[in-house]
């Protein structure tokens, strides 16, 4: 991608209501833009970003069995009632149809999912199954805030899972923890994620979150280091202050963002919608259900949080806009020009993802600094002082050294 036809503008201030890291620089370095409290456009830099982050996302829940389907944000009020949420979830939105019938748009999908499951589900032999989906939801928040941590819309990964018994749910219950695992670290931020035990279970003792250490996360956890587990403050009290998984005392109070969540819901969405089963003997009984979340923009956001330096962002190759950052500074040479533009093509060849900075009458700084704000893993420089050497100039973004190196050992190292 030439940068100078990218929809793009970097800035060096922003609103001082933008209180929060992650949106002070997605908002500077052009991934992001705000409309209004709690809603962001997501502009063509954040969204490589996001879809990356999807990816990453999509390929864990098929390795674990998972079906991608697409469900409708528009959810009727009926099946809302039949769960008891439609006066008691006081972050719904409520609209009305053309027809004066009331509908919700979807802040999850439980309403959905239930009764779709119980047109393909008769007997033991139908289960199990897993269902995911990544879409737009609504939740009318209060407070809209932490930039785009806490908003009012957003993108979401839902996965369901449908089972016979709570042993069965157990078991794929733990896959998920694992994917999850596989998600942050390939996220790159599983050196401070932590599996949290929190309330909100509804067919066990605790549900679980998965939080980040970060300065502005806006929950309070106290973390085992023993066993790399967290107690969220709401459950710490219950615990009498010691770590669920081995009784340690030596709990430490950390902030923290939640940037996934799971639950073993039983049968507390089956049972609304009659979603049954017949077993070998044919008697009926509920299915019971898991559900797990990722929200996309929170975990981009939290990346930022966790990822950056005085300078700007720090992205993880596998979810950086582009692999390489590369640098034409030519002013009026255009051996440099030519060279850069040869560079340009065999690294795209080569199947490297590459923003190239062709932009004219843009001071070197000002180059350096936006490379810099936006943090794709690798920045290429090349100019005049390169090419007299038939060198070209690489630095990684989280390094203060810079390497000159010919192109075949600068291909080798993207490679």
């Amino acid at each position: 991608m030439k940068q100078s036809a990218l929809f793009f503008k970097t800035s060096k201030n922003i609103s001082k209501d933008e209180k929060s890291l992650n949106a002070q620089l997605l908002i500077r370095a052009s991934f992001i833009d705000k409309l209004m409290a709690g809603v962001y456009t997501i502009l063509p830099l954040g969204f490589r970003v996001l879809k990356k982050i999807e990816q990453v996302i999509r390929e864990e829940m098929n390795a674990i069995g998972g079906q991608e389907i697409f469900m409708p944000t528009l959810q009727p009020k009926e099946n809302w009632q039949k769960t008891g949420r439609w006066e008691d979830l006081d972050v719904l939105f409520k609209t009305k149809l053309s027809n004066e019938k009331e509908a919700a748009l979807g802040p999850t999908h439980e309403e959905v999912i239930s009764p779709l499951a119980k047109k393909f589900v008769a007997s033991y032999k139908d289960l199990p199954f897993y269902l995911y989906h990544i879409q737009n939801k609504f939740r009318n928040e209060k407070r809209a805030k932490s930039g785009i941590l806490r908003t009012r819309e957003f993108i979401m990964k839902d996965l369901y899972s449908f089972h016979t018994n709570e042993k069965d749910l157990k078991r794929y219950y733990e896959k998920v923890m694992e994917a999850y695992g596989k998600i942050f670290a390939r996220c790159g931020i599983d050196k401070v994620t932590y599996l949290t035990y929190a309330s909100g279970g509804t067919f066990s003792k605790y549900s679980h979150e998965y939080q980040t250490l970060t300065e502005s996360g806006e929950d309070l956890i106290y973390v085992c280091e023993k066993c790399r587990v967290a107690i969220n403050r709401e459950i710490l009290d219950d615990q009498q202050n010691k770590c669920p998984r081995c009784g340690s005392e030596d709990l430490k109070e950390e902030k923290a963002v939640e940037v996934g969540n799971i639950f073993k819901l039983g049968s507390k969405f089956s049972d609304p919608f009659k979603l049954t089963y017949k077993d070998k003997n044919g008697t009926e009984k509920p299915v019971v259900m898991g559900c797990y979340g990722i929200g996309l923009q929170r975990l981009m956001g939290t990346i930022v949080e966790v990822l950056y330096d005085e300078k700007g962002i720090v992205w993880p190759r596998s979810v950086a806009p582009f692999d390489v950052h590369l640098l034409e500074l030519s002013g009026d040479n255009e051996k440099v020009s030519q060279s850069t533009q040869g560079l340009y093509e065999e690294l795209k060849k080569s199947g490297i993802e590459v923003l190239y900075d062709d932009r004219k009458n843009i001071a070197a700084g000002e180059k350096f600094a936006d490379a810099d704000l936006i943090g794709c893993p690798y920045r290429i420089v090349v100019s005049e002082k390169t090419i007299k050497n038939d060198k070209f100039e690489l630095k990684k973004r989280d390094e203060a050294e810079e390497k000159m190196l010919s192109k075949e050992a600068l291909l080798k190292v993207l490679k």
